[in-house]
């Protein structure tokens, strides 16, 4: 988790009071089927959102599908070689903070919170979520948790993968009667073009649209889209988690 004292020295430099904690969930590290890679959260989908959490007067905590240590995916790291996301200045600038390097190295496991603690609940993307949070019967849990007490409940790009079986307590899934957003078909078709491969096992806008009384709306390719419905907040890939997050705020700040 990361250092309290610093996390308080950064609000106040912003003269924002804490208004509350903001948890934060992303994925493990895994290895794809697929490709052979490992596979974790993507940078921005943490960052960007993180940012505007912090600037609003957010303490956020960070929890992971198993805890301990996190990993970027590659291609998200401001750092790598390939250069595709070298503009992410904002990653770059969070990467050199001793207390957000402590925050990824040191995550709670999701199993491990309180979610009356927190007064909304963010997802991170990645290619890890199409893996560890699929299915997973304790993520759904606590989002459920937070969407039926009808706090701010966000999920960006893959990470919306949970929203395709994750239900209320009366059964019903809880993207029933809801419009939300995902990774999209021409995403998926543009990254696997872009490596030569099929990266993701499945596709969340394939299997979105096999539900009933739902609908799954997308914008241009990696444009910023997000959707809010009711307390249910999406956002469609890496370029929509800070308006996915703003979101967040405007609904808590109502």
């Amino acid at each position: 988790m990361s250092h309290p004292t610093e996390v308080a020295r950064y609000i106040h430099f912003h003269g924002a009071p804490t208004k509350g904690k903001i948890l934060m969930v992303a994925s493990s590290p895994a290895v794809s089927a697929q490709t052979g890679w490992p596979i974790g959260f993507w940078a921005a989908e943490l960052t960007h959102p993180l940012h505007v959490f912090q600037e609003a007067g957010y303490v956020v905590e960070l929890a992971s599908t198993e805890g301990d240590s996190l990993m970027m995916d590659g291609y998200s790291n401001p750092t790598d070689a390939s250069g595709y996301s070298a503009h992410d200045v904002i990653s770059l600038g969070y990467m050199q903070q001793p207390w957000f390097n402590a925050m990824l190295a040191n995550t709670r496991k999701l199993t491990e919170v309180n979610p009356d603690d927190y007064v909304a609940i963010f997802l991170v993307g990645g290619q890890g979520p199409m893996y560890t949070f699929r299915n997973n019967a304790d993520l759904e849990q606590l989002f459920a948790h937070f969407f039926e007490a009808g706090k701010p409940s966000a999920a960006v790009c893959h990470s919306t993968t949970l929203l395709l079986g994750a239900r209320k307590l009366n059964g019903e899934l809880i993207v029933d009667g809801k419009t939300w957003t995902g990774f999209a078909n021409a995403e998926e078709e543009f990254a696997d073009s872009a490596v030569g491969m099929k990266l993701q096992p499945y596709r969340i806008e394939d299997e979105a649209r096999q539900l009933p009384n739902t609908v799954f709306k997308v914008a241009a390719p990696f444009s910023s889209y997000a959707i809010a419905d009711g307390n249910l907040i999406t956002g469609q890939q890496q370029n929509s988690g800070a308006d996915a997050a703003r979101l967040v705020v405007e609904m808590l700040n109502q």
